[in-house]
């Protein structure tokens, strides 16, 4: 077991790591030590005590002037014990003034994984090396008790956190703040890595050196947004990829999301996560209790790509529900980008018989294909096929699409209406509308009050229904504006401030049950892109649109930015045309597949308008793809080349677990008229073993692992702009070897 307790010291192994935490003779559990693996040593040997001046001491240490939380590592800090730093818990017990003292209570644990009632959390079987201890605080008055929940996964070097409030108290409580973990240790001298963007440039990457004061990320914008991402890294100051300590924080959650790091007066750190809490409320009634989101951590020793690695083989094994996560998925064409809403059965029906003699697997068709809807004015909510248009039912489309071999997949946008619509004509109330003031609109659409049991079955009722009238595959779930003046006409004045959050419990309980009743269907998340990019997504969907932006050269960013925390199954990537429709740049056909391959492959472009020379293309990219696909989707992916500090090309690996083989791609993005000569290392390999060295399918020589790890490949001179090229190793096998 990954626990141990002896002497009111709670110590969490993982393989490569350790977590302590301690509880004092005051009755307050502080946090001890989190870092490479050691042993169960009480390490609150290294706290300071002393009489730091203006900070509170609380009411157990009475005339103690060296006792206080103002500077205390702790667990689970809250606001109104003397304590100034930022915190996880504002509670008003039932005073009108928040204040609270957690003490503790009692603990338990037990082999297996804790799950939480009505969102996302990891999980585990019986077989797997996880636990829980569950730690019980209580208000050192009130009958009030926090539930302090861990998971601990062994195999993975991944400790999750959890929060459960419980009011046994006589009265109702009230939250306006409620935060899922806090790091609390000294360790100063830390730089925070974070993705920051904005729609179609997600998740961009910063490094920023932490400062006295607090350093704040949060998306106030009903979903964890394309601005900030629910996920930062806190690095030692030589960590670099391969080398240094380095911990991460994933919020398991895909509404607003708040983040602080804080260096205070002594030099210690504090970092805290978990929901927004810039307008929420909530009421806990007698008997009541409040479930916060889930927060993945994780702690590596050996740099960065340690750390990816941890979260990408937690996520694909104790994240993702879906059958389809270790599934070859199919190599798509969406219509959106081809027609837009200009289209019919017959026309699509050319880009399908195109897909087919092209070795793809699925047609996917996207917006306007319902109600009124031939522009982004109109018809959301109305989710009933437009036969009119289309020339036939969406059964007698998809039984000819399938006729040509190919599967077939469907776009939505559920959460959202259209004020041109039936539903918002027959129902007003079922969007968020402010009484008395005019709608705040964005992309000329409103939101659904998601809160609402009736609008929730309306949804249900309509996604139902579609996808029984043909064999739908796939399904993509978009969602194109953020949530503003949210408002519930169903919830009391006094509830207002649950509205956010009980705008993704309604989303998650539809996605639950959308996903029992087809639970082998393809969920793809969307939110104009990478807008709700998110591990709690990915409990529902094992794949996200990664970004509205198909543009090759810009994707290298965002991919680079995404693999930090997330697989590269899970980022949904297409080829797109050129010149591009986002930014007009034009790029060869062989990097723009060589770039999507960092991802689940498929096209986004008008397949019977591309030459022959562009179809060999294509048909040589899907069947590389496809003959590769477990290292490209599986295998452990290798960031050579940052594409903010290196601007003349970007690199990046994909390693077979075992080293049997390796894939190194490079796209050159920049041209030079005298260029040097550059060379790149392989990662992942066996020193002492041999390669077969392939450039673009053409044989180039036999290696070592270590040759091709210490010495490395020397990368040819690009030719035009934004050329590319792929180097493939495998392994030499000797009689009797393959195949085991």
């Amino acid at each position: 077991m990954g626990i141990i307790i002896a002497q009111n010291v709670f110590t969490l192994h993982t393989d490569n790591s350790t977590y302590q935490m301690k509880v004092d003779d005051k009755g307050i559990l502080l946090h001890t030590y989190y870092g490479k693996r050691t042993d169960e040593t009480d390490y609150s040997y290294l706290i300071a005590m002393a009489d730091r001046g203006f900070s509170g001491n609380v009411p157990q240490s009475r005339d103690e002037r060296d006792y206080s939380l103002d500077f205390l590592p702790q667990e689970f800090p809250v606001w109104g014990s003397g304590d100034y730093r930022v915190n996880c818990l504002q509670a008003d017990l039932g005073t009108g003034v928040e204040d609270c003292l957690l003490v503790f209570d009692s603990y338990k644990m037990y082999h297996g994984k804790y799950a939480l009632k009505g969102l996302p959390a990891m999980f585990a079987s019986k077989e797997d090396r996880v636990d829980t201890l569950e730690i019980i605080l209580k208000d050192y008055q009130e009958e009030f008790y926090v539930r302090l929940l861990y998971g601990v996964y062994e195999t993975y070097d991944v400790i999750t956190r959890a929060v459960i409030l419980e009011n046994k108290t006589e009265r109702e409580i009230t939250l306006s703040r409620v935060m899922s973990t806090c790091l609390d240790w000294n360790h100063p001298g830390l730089d925070m890595i974070h993705f920051y963007g904005r729609h179609a440039e997600e998740r961009e990457t910063e490094r920023t050196p932490l400062f006295h004061g607090i350093a704040e990320l949060r998306s106030t914008r009903g979903a964890s947004s394309h601005q900030h991402n629910p996920f930062v890294i806190l690095a030692e100051k030589n960590t670099n990829e391969d080398m240094g300590q380095c911990y991460g924080f994933s919020l398991l959650y895909s509404g607003g999301f708040h983040i602080q790091a804080e260096v205070d007066q002594t030099f210690q750190t504090r970092l805290v996560m978990g929901m927004d809490d810039s307008d929420f409320s909530w009421r806990i009634k007698q008997g009541g209790q409040f479930i916060a989101p889930e927060v993945c951590m994780s702690y590596s020793s050996t740099g960065l790509s340690g750390l990816s690695h941890n979260y990408h083989n937690a996520i694909l094994k104790h994240l993702i529900r879906s059958k389809w996560k270790e599934k070859q998925r199919p190599v798509l064409v969406n219509n959106w980008e081809a027609t837009y809403f200009d289209f019919n059965a017959q026309k699509l029906l050319e880009i399908a018989g195109e897909a087919a003699g092209l070795g793809l697997d699925m047609l996917v068709l996207d917006d306007g294909w319902f109600g009124g809807r031939d522009t982004d004015y109109t018809g959301l909510g109305d989710w009933y096929v437009n036969e009119e248009k289309l020339g036939c039912s969406l059964g007698e489309l998809v039984q000819k699409v399938n006729d040509l071999g190919l599967m077939f997949g469907i776009w939505f946008e559920p959460e959202m209406i259209s004020e041109d619509s039936r539903l918002y004509r027959e129902h007003p109330d079922w969007a968020m509308v402010v009484p008395g003031r005019e709608p705040i609109r964005a992309r000329s659409q409103l939101v659904l009050d998601m809160t609402r049991e009736d609008v929730l079955d309306y949804v249900k009722d309509r996604l139902f229904s579609v996808i029984d009238s043909a064999n739908i595959q796939y399904v993509k779930w978009d969602m194109n504006r953020s949530i503003a003046a949210a408002y519930s006409a169903r919830l009391p004045r006094e509830q207002q401030g649950e509205m956010r959050h009980r705008y993704v419990l309604g989303l998650y309980s539809v996605l639950e049950t959308l996903l029992e009743r087809y639970p082998d269907l393809l969920l793809e998340g969307c939110s104009g892109g990478g807008g709700r990019f998110d591990a709690g997504m990915l409990y529902y969907s094992p794949q996200i649109w990664c970004s509205d932006n198909t543009e090759a050269v810009e994707r290298l960013r965002i991919h680079y930015g995404t693999s930090f925390a997330y697989p590269l199954s899970t980022i949904s990537a297409h080829v797109s045309v050129c010149p591009n429709h986002q930014n007009g740049r034009v790029t060869p056909l062989k990097t723009r597949g060589i770039c999507a391959m960092q991802g689940t492959f498929g096209y986004e472009l008008d397949l019977s308008k591309m030459t022959e020379e562009e179809k060999s293309m294509v048909r040589k990219q899907v069947k590389s793809y496809k003959a590769h696909y477990r290292l490209f989707q599986f295998g452990d992916y290798y960031r050579i080349t940052s594409p903010f500090e290196n601007h003349d090309f970007t690199a990046w690996e994909y390693a077979d677990k075992n080293g049997r083989e390796a894939c190194l791609a490079v796209v050159f993005t920049n041209l030079h008229g005298n260029p040097i000569s550059h060379t790149v290392r392989f990662k992942g390999l066996c020193p002492d073993k041999k390669y077969k060295l392939f450039r673009d399918q053409e044989a180039v020589g036999e290696y070592t692992g270590a040759a091709l790890m210490q010495g490395g490949i020397l990368l040819p001179i690009p030719k035009e702009d934004y050329d590319s090229c792929q180097f493939y190793a495998c392994m030499e096998e000797k009689e009797g070897e393959k195949g085991n």
